[in-house]
């Protein structure tokens, strides 16, 4: 496993890191759970992804539950959560990124999580209801108070980060260190055009999801959904048409050859290039069984062999 630092901070984060989204609760209970974390710390991997809003707080108690079993140390391990949809249907509790919310929300996932502190904490998204200052100023004591000791966002605008960053600069307050963008062969664009003064300019780190676009790039939906996959999960149905798109589907397949020749699989392919890119700290990954955990992190030994040409036949295959 190699470990990269996030961003222009201290902290190193695997390269590839395992995550809850969409699994955990609807795919996964507990004893799934544990073995696919179980596999992904035995593959070295160190970092953890949740959040709130992921099945409606179980899957934050999912994981909570198996860090309790497990008996890991707690130096051993880096665990991040997220806050702004939250999980409650009242006024100051849902789609902000208020005060109000988010000190009650950051004690709420640390009692799901069972833990005194989590290492990273995400604004899911950004909020234009409030102020961004009122938002810094929040985060900064959630860090002062040791509830988190990083703070980031997921899916802002290059705009959004810089005027927080600047916020915080201006005020001596800790400053975003890190942002939680989609990142695949299909969506490229925020992280390699829009952040890319970013990374330079104030040391931008990126934990980076959706590697295999939601199951697309492993090339196993190119004859419908499956039944036991992500596309077929209730409550997922937005995500059908992209995944049994004919054209997507078949500039995935246009990637097998190369795939074939480096002796990987088109997951292992499509997680290896995430990670080539030198701005991203960790790849995100997920899976519903253990199995799936190793042979994801089967991409560890195709990093290596992703050349410029390699690089640039990828590109083209997907163009």
């Amino acid at each position: 496993m190699e470990y990269r630092n996030l961003g222009r901070t201290g902290l190193q984060v695997s390269v590839l890191s395992f995550g809850s989204w969409v699994t955990f609760s609807n795919q996964l209970n507990d004893d799934l759970a544990i073995d696919c974390m179980q596999a992904a710390w035995d593959a070295g991997c160190n970092f953890f992804d949740n959040a709130e809003v992921y099945a409606g707080g179980e899957s934050e108690a999912i994981m909570g539950r198996v860090f309790a079993k497990t008996g890991w140390e707690r130096h051993s391990y880096v665990v991040s959560t997220k806050l702004y949809w939250g999980i409650h249907d009242n006024p100051n509790m849902k789609n902000t990124l208020n005060r109000k919310y988010l000190m009650q929300g950051i004690d709420s996932s640390l009692q799901r999580l069972q833990l005194d502190f989590v290492d990273l904490l995400y604004c899911h998204r950004a909020d234009a209801d409030t102020p961004i200052e009122e938002t810094v100023f929040a985060m900064h004591d959630i860090i002062t108070q040791g509830k988190a000791l990083y703070w980031g966002t997921s899916e802002w605008s290059a705009d959004e980060i810089r005027a927080a960053w600047e916020i915080a600069e201006r005020h001596h307050l800790h400053k975003p260190v890190v942002e939680q963008p989609q990142y695949n062969l299909f969506d490229r664009a925020r992280v390699e055009q829009e952040y890319a003064r970013l990374y330079e300019d104030i040391g931008l780190g990126l934990t980076t999801w959706s590697p295999l676009k939601s199951g697309l790039l492993t090339g196993k939906y190119a004859d419908g959904i499956p039944g036991d996959s992500r596309g077929a999960l209730g409550g997922y149905e937005w995500l059908q048409d992209s995944l049994t798109d004919a054209e997507a589907n078949q500039r995935v397949q246009r990637l097998a050859p190369i795939a074939k020749d480096l002796d990987c699989t088109l997951a292992q392919l499509a997680i290896a290039w995430c990670a080539t890119n030198p701005n991203v700290s960790t790849v995100i990954t997920g899976a519903s069984k253990a199995q799936q955990v190793t042979q994801n992190f089967g991409a560890l030994d195709v990093i290596p062999k992703l050349t410029d040409e390699v690089l640039d036949s990828i590109s083209a295959a997907v163009a």
